[in-house]
């Protein structure tokens, strides 16, 4: 299988997705490094981003995709050697280039405004010219599916006029992403058995359809398929690629990826959100957080005896991992497993155990949810079983908000804190009373505790529990915490936002100084482990040289 990327293209078109030429080049070299065959850079006649981003690319050394350069065919009654934006196509200097043309008569005379013959023509010189050039071209076939259900012989013709002018690819369009599985399949093998180029598939996801659409036309015979990562694209959105990849390999044996390198396809799908500034999908399959998440207490089980169970492929195949989740549905088995990690003599009949899940329970009647808070569940258990973890007791902490939202700063903090004895006052300024706080609260405790520095929080969210108390509504905060290694999250629930956001604060910064020592030690003896392999490795090189 060939895999043609169009997130920088086709991708950007979607609502909320824009890149930055340095975006791109990031983005180009991490589709690159997980072995993408073809790259769609953008439009170079369409705008100066795209532009700038071909002259960028020049000074870029590619190792296992081909970057593609898109435009159209030229316009009507010209010659495609007089046409500006073919010319800027090949301005790009890229050894492939991706043509689409109309092959919906509807659309050639009501929205072209042209004859079909005469769409023909600029089919056939548009790709002569490029193949004159010394280009790879990728014909795609604009409407293909609606044209051949409109008129079958009108949408064949356009194909046929770009493998005579030397297309090295047919793509089949389905722009509209209205046509049903079923449909592709049949009409991708009617166009496999009838052309001798190579066929590739390029679908939207307007009806839900673009991955199973994609997946039907490899099944009858394409060899390409195009889409964008995270599905980003106009309207609903392309086909996606971080599930069509893995569905082809993993499930199909059709190789699209260096294997080795699929094990890496979660983490450029959130690196690519990451650069659009999105909100990764929790609910996507097989890159999403939730992909291999389990909640309920008799799947937990299962999935705890044979992952195959409620598992459909091994989470670390594609660079995921399993997930329980603590919730009042978890069942006793997994909170125990919890607890035991801290306490390994509590048994399953412990009143501690018992304490605990009427805790979990009733902390989730009040609006607490532990699902990607497990730091505030892991302190929770601590709390009930006696555990220190106490670092600081907070004396108090005022909060003041400014009415002039203009300046650098529109809150202020100050906290007293006592630790060991010891009191500390500080004051901080920040973008608002919550930022502030954790501003303060860090300034105080770093006196204590400098470590505290390679702490800092990375994601921040708010939800309203009961909409129709309006602003008296209790609030769940969500705090994700970061080290550079590890992440975790806490959580905070109150009628008042900064209290509610001061409880996951000082949870997350509790539950990292607990677990400090613990990192440390464990990254300690990582490296150790990797000293002592590559000695063992140095030492079997020295005794085969020696032999």
């Amino acid at each position: 299988m060939y895999v043609f990327d169009s997130t920088l293209r086709d991708g950007t078109q979607g609502e909320g997705v824009s890149f930055t030429v340095k975006d791109k080049v990031k983005i180009v070299k991490i589709l690159d490094k997980l072995g993408i065959d073809y790259i769609e850079g953008g439009n170079p006649g369409s705008n100066p981003k795209d532009t700038e981003f071909f002259e960028e690319m020049r000074n870029v050394r590619l190792k296992n995709s081909k970057l593609v350069a898109f435009g159209s065919t030229r316009r009507p009654h010209i010659k495609a050697k007089d046409d500006a934006n073919v010319e800027a196509i090949l301005n790009a200097e890229t050894d492939v280039v991706a043509i689409f043309g109309k092959s919906w008569d509807f659309h050639v005379t009501h929205v072209l405004r042209t004859t079909c013959e005469e769409n023909l023509e600029m089919i056939k010189d548009t790709i002569a010219y490029l193949k004159a050039n010394g280009k790879e071209v990728v014909f795609d076939a604009e409407h293909f599916f609606d044209g051949y259900k409109a008129n079958p012989e009108y949408a064949m013709a356009a194909l046929r006029a770009a493998e005579d002018a030397g297309a090295d690819w047919l793509v089949l369009c389905d722009t509209n992403g209205g046509t049903f599985p079923s449909d592709v399949g049949k009409i991708t093998r009617l166009v496999k058995d009838t052309f001798s180029t190579p066929i590739g598939i390029h679908c939207h996801d307007d009806g839900g359809m673009a991955v199973a659409n994609s997946i039907a036309a490899v099944e009858e015979g394409a060899t390409q398929v195009q889409g964008t990562i995270n599905g980003y694209g106009e309207r609903c959105g392309n086909a996606n690629l971080s599930i069509i990849v893995p569905n082809l390999q993993i499930k199909m044996g059709k190789s699209c990826v260096p294997e080795k390198r699929m094990k890496s396809l979660t983490s450029v799908s959130r690196y690519v959100d990451e650069i659009a500034n999105l909100q990764p999908v929790d609910s996507m399959p097989y890159v999403g957080n939730s992909a291999f998440a389990h909640k309920g207490g008799m799947h937990i089980d299962a999935i705890l005896k044979e992952p195959i169970s409620f598992e459909h492929i091994e989470p670390v195949l594609v660079g995921n991992e399993r997930r329980i989740l603590m919730s009042e549905v978890a069942g006793r088995s997994t909170v125990l497993r919890k607890i035991q990690r801290i306490d390994p003599s509590i048994t399953k009949d412990c009143p501690e155990t018992h304490m605990i899940i009427d805790e979990l329970k009733q902390l989730e009647y009040e609006g607490y949810q532990f699902e990607g808070a497990e730091g505030s569940f892991e302190l929770m258990i601590m709390r009930i079983l006696g555990e220190e973890i106490e670092f600081f007791d907070v004396k108090s902490f005022k909060v003041f908000s400014e009415d002039h939202w203009s300046g650098d700063y529109s809150a202020s903090a100050i906290v007293k804190l006592e630790v060991d004895g010891v009191d500390e006052i500080t004051a901080a300024e920040g973008d608002g009373p919550v930022n502030a706080l954790d501003l303060a609260l860090r300034k105080a405790l770093e006196v204590f505790y400098p470590q505290l520095k390679a702490m800092k929080l990375t994601d921040y969210k708010v939800r309203v529990l009961d909409a129709t108390k309006t602003t008296a509504s209790m609030v769940r905060v969500h705090i994700e915490s970061a080290d550079g290694k590890r992440m975790w999250g806490t959580v905070g629930v109150s009628t008042n936002i900064i209290e509610a956001s001061w409880i996951a604060l000082v949870d997350s910064i509790e539950y990292y100084l607990y677990h400090e020592k613990e990192w440390k030690e464990l990254d300690r003896k990582m490296r150790e482990n990797n000293n002592q392999n590559n000695n063992n490795s140095l030492l079997n090189i020295a005794k085969s040289a020696k032999g």
